[in-house]
């Protein structure tokens, strides 16, 4: 049998080496547009992608040989799952290597706007100096509700104990968990809401204007999961309204730059002070590169199919 792995993107050099020495053939093509994916899928047994190649029906139905579809990440909403599961296709993802880069940039973004960071470095450097109006708030003596409690909401969790900081968190699909909590006691006590759930049908437009108007609070708002999960107009009308405070973005909606630029709805969320972005990078740090990669290759060498 074909001992064969297509790679469709950047990863960590580190991949390819683990699997050939264990026999395989890795045909390193980062740059392999979707037609050519598909035009030669059949000869492969492994498919490993990261955030931008779509893995989509017509690419599984030509998949006859694909044993599994690697991500080299740790979302899978560009691989259309279910159609893989009726192949017998095993989809694999590697959340443990980018859990803390995830962890600590959402303390990143938690921390420059509860410090008011970046409009105190933009006044001084332009000769302001404003105590007053910079004076950040702790967050030692707040509430965090973590909204998804697997690889990264649980690291975000461990990395804010030192803090003081109380925490509850949330997770449909799991039970018997430190710091379980509900929703309910989410919307009564949380100063602050930080999002680590997968996107999905269930998840997609989770927070809107009705989900926000359940908090008893005005709430800080961080996103490192998906932006899709955020319904950007209701966001840009709790801004205006204060129901929430201030906002740490990692992901949008729409992150087809520089298109997305030209926008009505980007151009009014760069305009808010109190608003901070960042291109979906959370979980892309420079140690995690390799270590996502360390993990898919582990995870492809259990494999017992192959």
């Amino acid at each position: 049998m074909s001992r064969k792995i297509l790679i469709v993107d950047d990863v960590h050099p580190i991949l390819n080496e683990r699997l050939e020495a264990a026999g395989f053939v890795c045909h390193y093509r980062p740059d392999f547009s979707y037609q050519q994916t598909l035009d030669s899928i059949t000869d492969y047994i492994g498919l490993i992608i990261r955030t931008n190649f779509r893995v989509d029906k017509n690419l599984i139905s030509a998949a006859t040989n694909l044993k599994f579809i690697a991500r080299a990440g740790a979302g899978m909403d560009n691989i259309d799952t279910e159609n893989a599961d009726v192949k017998m296709i095993i989809c694999l993802n590697a959340p443990e290597g980018n859990r803390d880069a995830v962890a600590e940039h959402t303390l990143a973004l938690l921390l420059s706007l509860s410090n008011k960071i970046i409009s105190a470095d933009k006044q001084v450097k332009n000769g302001i100096w404003d105590r007053e109006e910079n004076r950040g708030w702790e967050i030692g003596d707040k509430t965090i509700g973590i909204v998804g409690f697997g690889n990264t909401g649980s690291a975000v969790a461990a990395k804010l104990k030192g803090f003081g900081t109380k925490i509850l968190a949330f997770d449909k699909y799991k039970s018997g968990f430190e710091h379980e909590s509900d929703m309910q006691t989410i919307f009564a006590e949380a100063d602050i809401l930080s999002l680590h759930i997968p996107l999905t049908l269930e998840t997609k437009r989770l927070v809107t204007v009705d989900y926000l108007s359940k908090f008893s609070k005005s709430i800080v708002l961080i996103n490192t999961s998906r932006g899709e999960i955020v319904h950007t107009p209701d966001l840009l009308l709790a801004l205006k309204s204060k129901k929430i405070l201030a906002a740490g973005l990692d992901v949008l909606h729409d992150e087809k730059f520089p298109q997305a630029a030209n926008t009505d709805w980007f151009f009014e969320l760069k305009k808010q002070d109190n608003v901070l972005l960042s291109p979906h990078v959370a979980g892309w740090s420079i140690e995690s590169y390799k270590k996502i990669s360390v993990v898919l290759a582990e995870k492809i060498l259990s494999l017992k199919i192959i």
